[in-house]
């Protein structure tokens, strides 16, 4: 049984969709539009940050759904594609990549939030980036 690779989940999750709510979700009444990011949309969301920016997640949902016609963002599928932008990420970076090289997901993760605790490579990267860059932790 073969493993997919977060390179794989990465490019495989590459649609984008604006999906009109038929059932009211995560407090937005039916009717809604509810954007449903790819990692690449989130990834190209946070390489536009520059070297200290602290980034938010909530911030980055409400500017992707003003980007792409959307009442909101989706959270859920947010949250699992941060993971996976963050995932293949480190994987690059642990194939000698320079850090200059890949993109920098520490930006916009918490060292104290759900999502570092559930990264396979932990919140060390995490925190050392951010003391790199002078970003609060």
């Amino acid at each position: 049984m073969s493993k997919v690779s977060w390179k794989d989940k990465f490019e495989s999750k590459s649609n984008i969709r604006v999906k009109k709510l038929n059932k009211s979700y995560w407090g937005n009444p039916i009717g809604s539009k509810m954007l449903i990011p790819s990692p690449k949309v989130i990834q190209e969301y946070i390489n536009n940050s520059e070297f200290g920016d602290k980034l938010d997640v909530r911030t980055m949902r409400n500017d992707l759904a003003i980007e792409f016609n959307a009442d909101f963002t989706c959270p859920m599928t947010t949250g699992i594609f941060l993971k996976i932008v963050a995932e293949y990420n480190y994987e690059k970076f642990k194939e000698k990549k320079e850090i200059e090289e890949i993109c920098p997901f520490w930006r916009i993760i918490e060292p104290k939030s759900k999502l570092a605790e559930k990264l396979t490579f932990g919140k060390k990267f995490i925190i050392e980036n951010r003391i790199v860059e002078k970003i609060d932790n």
